[in-house]
């Protein structure tokens, strides 16, 4: 089942405790403070990827939790921060946080967006310690990692267009290369309106069937931009003339 929109919920990590540690040495049980800090929490990171329909895999999980940053440790090391927490998304999503509004889009292949901000981690007692306070007991709790939903939704723009006449097998071959169920009858115009479909991360769009003179009663609106390694744009404007211009460059 091709998804090309969806909802989650995202939660980067939380910082880790600080904590109250002491040096034992022989002789002295409280040698001095040696509580470390807690490591940071993990962000959420979007990744765009070349697979159109990666959502799909996405139907039966949605929340995605960044790990949490390790409490601090013994002599004075700071705990180990959270991995960040990459959810792989296709290129050409749009990523809206359903409070903020605020949106990220991922345009291009490898490029990363951080969505989510891990928090910091608490403080260790040795960070505490003072000429005034060389025994310090005090430690603090790591803080809380930022959490939202998010709106996914997949603006395709496909990098191969299919355009020909009424019934010449646009339909046919884009089901034969790519699996996908676009509708198929022996009748003119069983396309009414561009279907998708990918082959190896790239999107094929079946463009419904383009003739000259097409009647202001019967037609079919089309605007299709073709990807951008062949620079063509197909455009066909349903109006009281006959059908648009087919622009080349």
């Amino acid at each position: 089942m091709f998804i090309d929109e969806m909802t989650i919920t995202a939660k980067a990590g939380n910082g880790g405790n600080g904590v109250v540690r002491w040096i034992h040495e022989k002789g002295k049980e409280f040698g001095g403070a040696a509580g470390g800090d807690g490591g940071k929490g993990g962000s959420v990171v979007v990744v765009g990827v070349r697979d159109a329909s990666l959502l799909s895999k996405y139907r039966n999980k949605k929340e995605f939790n960044a790990p949490n940053g390790e409490d601090g440790r013994n002599k004075g090391e700071e705990g180990e921060n959270g991995k960040d927490l990459e959810i792989k998304l296709p290129i050409g999503s749009v990523i809206t946080n359903t409070e903020t509004q605020e949106k990220y889009s991922l345009n291009e292949e490898g490029e990363k967006i951080k969505i989510l901000q891990g928090s910091l981690g608490g403080r260790g007692n040795k960070s505490f310690k003072s000429s005034t306070n060389v025994k310090p007991t005090e430690c603090t709790e790591g803080k809380i990692g930022q959490e939202a939903e998010f709106y996914i939704e997949v603006e395709l723009i496909a990098d191969l267009g299919l355009i020909g006449l009424p019934n010449a097998g646009k339909s046919s071959f884009l089901n034969e290369v790519t699996k996908a169920s676009a509708k198929v009858g022996a009748y003119p115009f069983t396309t009414l309106e561009p279907n998708l479909g990918e082959r190896f991360g790239y999107i094929i769009a079946d463009i419904p069937g383009l003739i000259e003179g097409v009647s202001m009663w019967v037609c079919v609106p089309c605007l299709i931009v073709i990807g951008s390694g062949m620079r063509d744009i197909a455009q066909s404007v349903a109006s009281g003339k006959a059908w648009g211009n087919m622009i080349r460059r």
